[in-house]
């Protein structure tokens, strides 16, 4: 466990595998998400933010 890069008061277990900092919930969200990364394939933050992307696009689709 560490500390949100942008909220030092916060403890988080969400890690970036390519920088090495911490992630709240609240900034959770992957910065390369377009862009190589080699940890992607074991990437939580990876995989939780996709997740949160498509729900955010189902819901929009659904909307209109």
């Amino acid at each position: 466990m560490g500390t949100c890069r942008n909220h030092p008061d916060r403890e988080s277990g969400y890690r970036c595998m390519k920088y090495g900092y911490y992630l709240c919930e609240e900034c959770l969200c992957c910065n390369d998400l377009y862009m190589f990364c080699k940890a992607r394939s074991s990437c939580i933050i990876y995989f939780l933010t996709s997740k949160k992307g498509k729900e955010l696009d189902e819901i929009t689709e659904a909307g209109n």
